[in-house]
């Protein structure tokens, strides 16, 4: 996996060197979650990620919402909804606002896999992080979300 922070030089802008760093922290805590889901868990990452995004809408949400919130194409979506449906983990069920909608929710076995795993998957993410005092904890996360608001100010779309 491509550290790109080690690309960066010295004389290159605070600004880029940030960047580079971010997506290096991003990618390699990614990375670890992948190999600890691949050696003790039955989902991969992307399944993961779906399961979360629907265990915080009991109710279900429809395919357009889950790409929104998993940040990836409908297309993406469709194909990752599709297994955990063969393999029983998620349901589907027609709108009954929008019949031509389908809504996806969490099936009894969804949610025993997620409520498995949840813990799991939050002890991975506070071992990773557990050698920065809480204090930098919440000040790093503070900082990630003026950045969030300046990149969402800055969108020229």
């Amino acid at each position: 996996m491509q550290d790109y922070e080690t690309d960066a030089r010295e004389d290159d802008r605070l600004e880029l060197r940030t960047w580079l760093r971010l997506v290096t922290c991003c990618n390699l805590m990614e990375r670890e979650i992948r190999v600890r889901l691949r050696d003790s868990a039955t989902v991969t990452l992307p399944q993961f990620d779906l399961l979360a995004v629907l265990a915080r809408a009991p109710d279900g949400l429809v395919m357009g919402d889950i790409s929104r919130r998993l940040m990836v194409t409908n297309g993406n979506v469709t194909a990752l909804v599709d297994r955990l449906v063969r393999e029983g983990l998620l349901e589907r069920e027609v709108n009954p606002r929008d019949r031509r909608a389908l809504v996806v929710r969490l099936s009894e076995q969804g949610w025993r896999v997620f409520n498995t795993v949840a813990p799991a998957h939050n002890e991975w993410i506070d071992e990773l992080m557990r050698d920065i005092p809480r204090d930098k904890v919440e000040a790093l996360y503070d900082l990630l979300a003026d950045l969030k608001l300046s990149v969402s100010e800055a969108r020229t779309s």
